[in-house]
């Protein structure tokens, strides 16, 4: 894979995120977490269903890279769903999903007044939430004799890696390791000196 071919870096939430607003005695409560994909983002939406049977509206957006849905849940067309996704845009984060509960309280809000509410509370619970951004990784599959797992070990503490699934041959270790493309280089050949040739590495500048 390429440079040009790996996604670009991005902003998202680093740990779920909660905001409870009251307007006009209605309860709107906003909740905002990583989704990496639409099947995610939508078992969190059903988790709140189930946390929130008897809320009158489960409105909500996500965005995950070039896709994104919301939905209005039963209020008017265009003034719960569509304000959260931009509340998402607008807040330039990413691999999101925003749910508003609402529980009405007895007072119309009118078509505006949706709009502000449902936006404005997705909005402040995303400016609110603890954010990190994500860097894309190259993945190199390395294979190193049971001699030399030290050496592996310490390298992937010393470097920023993100390790996969460990597979054993009667020699030694199989592993996948997620690096930044500017690490790549770097860390095969720190591996291959450590080992003193002994390891094999395989992916892209590796």
């Amino acid at each position: 894979m390429t440079g040009s071919d790996l996604p670009a870096p991005f902003t998202t939430l680093a740990s779920p995120h909660r905001l409870n607003a009251v307007i006009e005695n209605s309860e709107f409560l906003a909740f905002a977490q990583r989704a990496d994909t639409p099947e995610e983002a939508l078992s969190q939406l059903a988790a709140l269903r189930e946390r929130y049977p008897d809320a009158t509206h489960h409105c909500w957006a996500y965005h995950i890279g070039p896709l994104y849905r919301f939905h209005d849940d039963g209020e008017p067309g265009g003034t719960a769903g569509a304000p959260i996704l931009r509340a998402i845009e607008g807040q330039g984060v990413d691999h999101v999903m925003v749910v508003v509960v609402r529980s009405y309280g007895g007072v119309k809000l009118g078509t505006g007044g949706l709009v502000r509410a449902y936006g404005g509370t997705a909005a402040e619970c995303l400016r609110t939430a603890p954010r990190e951004t994500v860097r894309p990784r190259r993945t190199l599959t390395v294979q190193v004799p049971f001699e030399h797992l030290s050496a592996l070990y310490h390298l992937l503490g010393t470097f920023d890696t993100v390790r996969g699934e460990e597979g054993y041959t009667a020699s030694g270790v199989t592993l996948d390791v997620g690096v930044h493309p500017e690490d790549a280089g770097a860390f095969a050949a720190a591996l291959r000196d450590a080992t003193r040739g002994a390891a094999g590495v395989e992916g892209p500048d590796a």
